[in-house]
């Protein structure tokens, strides 16, 4: 039987939300999954789980060792065709209770780092004629509302550069998307971090599950049906 190559996913932020469901999704479909993330238990764990899959530490933030892991990336186990970009970095607190410094941090996160991987990625899709980028957001990129100031800009700046490569290189190949989530997801973090969110009713939070399979079929879909602006919301939700 002839030597199947399979297609290369890059997921940054893996965790035990959108990106770890995402994961799981495009490993069922047959994708090798390239996995970044700060903590090495998590990668480990995955790993484990997942077929052809491998982690890789990496902070985002530090443009340097994101610049060096996409190298290793490449050299170990080819170049990807999908990215998911799912890291984020935010601070939900009024401007004069914060500190400007937060600005840039999240910035470099949420918005940097895709500048960086896009310049990775996309040489390689371009010699291809093929590729995918889906962004994860949230309503943050489409609005400000007080307790932001330090996180909205960075996505909404995300939201536009995706935007900018989708109009560049949609017309090369090159499927670009932003999928806004409406909503808290439904992880033990999120569970955790707002108090009267840890009572909520599973149908009040998007699922990941749910979030990484349309994920998965926005990757899919035809040239002449590509979604650019997604967005995703649990049926009560209020909008």
């Amino acid at each position: 039987m002839p030597n199947i190559i399979k297609p290369v996913c890059l997921i940054t932020g893996l965790g035990e939300g959108t990106g770890g469901f995402a994961a799981r999704r495009f490993a069922k479909a047959g994708y090798k999954i390239a996995m970044i993330a700060r903590s090495s238990e998590r990668l480990i764990k995955f790993e484990k789980e997942l077929p052809d899959s491998k982690g890789f530490i990496c902070d985002v933030s530090d443009l340097t060792v994101l610049e060096n892991t996409c190298k290793k990336i490449k050299d170990e186990m080819g170049s990807p065709e999908v990215l998911i970009h799912n890291a984020v970095k935010g601070n939900f607190e009024y401007l004069l209770n914060g500190k400007p410094e937060w600005l840039e941090e999240n910035f470099r996160i949420n918005t940097t780092s895709l500048m960086y991987l896009a310049h990775f990625l996309i040489p390689e899709m371009l010699k291809n004629k093929k590729g995918v980028i889906i962004v994860t957001g949230n309503t943050a990129a489409h609005r400000g509302v007080a307790m932001t100031p330090y996180f909205a800009p960075t996505k909404a700046a995300q939201r536009i550069l995706a935007q900018s490569l989708a109009r560049d290189f949609g017309p090369k190949g090159i499927h670009v998307s932003y999928v806004t989530i409406d909503a808290s997801i439904n992880t033990p973090w999120t569970r955790s971090r707002i108090e009267h969110q840890k009572n909520k009713d599973e149908m009040e939070f998007a699922q990941p599950e749910d979030i990484a399979e349309e994920i998965f079929r926005i990757s899919q879909q035809k040239r002449s049906a590509w979604s650019f602006d997604v967005e995703l919301r649990p049926d009560i939700e209020k909008w």
